[in-house]
C-alpha cells in the first residue's frame, strides 16, 4: 500500500469493546494506532464512547484520558440513565452513531480510506455514501462469535472486511499487561451490535 494513502480510523467504543470481548482479548490502543500508521498517513483516529451522566467515577474515564493523550480524538457524549416502565430493565439514552457519520462525511474529502471499527448495520448507508465520494471504507468486526458481531449488509457493502480475530496478533494484549487502573473492565454501554438502542443489563 502507497504511503500517501490517507486514512482516517473511526472507533465505536462500545461496540469495539464488545466484539473484542466476545473474541476474548483486549485491545492495544498504542499497536492498533502503530498497525494502521503502518499502512499509509494516519490523518486522524476518532474514538466515540458514552459517559453515563451523574457518575462520579465512570470506569471508563482512565481509557478516554489515555486516548486524549496517546494520538486519539476522543469524543464523548454524556447519556440519561432511566428505568423502562415496562420491563423494569435499566436503560440509556444516547448514541454516537450520528456524531460518527458527520466527522466521517466532514473528512470524506481528505482522505482515501475509512476504517470503521463498528459491526453495527446503521452505519452500512454511511459507508455507501462515503464510496459515492471516492472513499473506499473498511469494515472491522468479526464473524468469528455465535451470533457473528457485524451485520451482514454492513460487512457486504464495505470495500474491505477485517475480522477482529484476524488482528489480534498485531493488535491485542494479554489483560495481564493492562495498566493497573485500566484492569477493570470498561463500564461500556452494551447494545446490540445490529438492533438499535442502547441498554444496560
Amino acid at each position: 500500500m502507497s504511503s500517501i494513502e490517507k486514512i482516517a480510523l473511526f472507533i465505536d467504543g462500545s461496540n469495539l469493546h464488545a466484539t473484542s470481548k466476545a473474541l476474548g482479548f483486549d485491545i492495544d490502543y498504542r499497536r492498533l494506532l502503530g498497525e494502521f500508521q503502518s499502512r499509509g498517513t494516519l490523518l486522524r483516529a476518532f474514538y466515540y464512547t458514552t459517559v453515563i451522566e451523574d457518575q462520579e467515577y465512570s470506569s471508563i474515564r482512565p481509557l478516554i484520558d489515555w486516548l486524549d493523550y496517546n494520538g486519539y480524538t476522543v469524543v464523548t457524549k454524556l447519556t440519561k440513565e432511566f428505568v423502562d416502565a415496562t420491563t423494569g430493565r435499566r436503560k440509556v439514552k444516547g448514541r454516537m452513531d450520528v456524531d460518527l457519520a458527520v466527522s466521517a462525511m466532514e473528512l470524506a474529502e481528505h482522505v482515501n480510506q475509512i476504517v470503521l471499527f463498528s459491526g453495527d448495520g446503521d452505519f452500512r448507508s454511511l459507508v455507501e455514501t462515503l464510496q459515492r465520494r471516492g472513499v473506499r471504507v473498511t469494515v472491522v468486526s468479526t464473524l468469528s462469535t455465535q451470533p457473528p458481531m457485524v451485520a451482514d449488509d454492513l460487512r457486504r457493502q464495505a470495500d474491505v472486511f477485517i475480522d477482529l480475530a484476524e488482528l489480534k496478533p498485531k493488535v491485542g494484549r494479554d489483560p495481564a499487561d493492562r495498566p493497573r487502573e485500566l484492569r477493570q473492565s470498561p463500564q461500556f454501554l452494551t447494545r446490540g451490535t445490529i438492533h438499535r438502542g442502547d441498554r444496560v443489563e
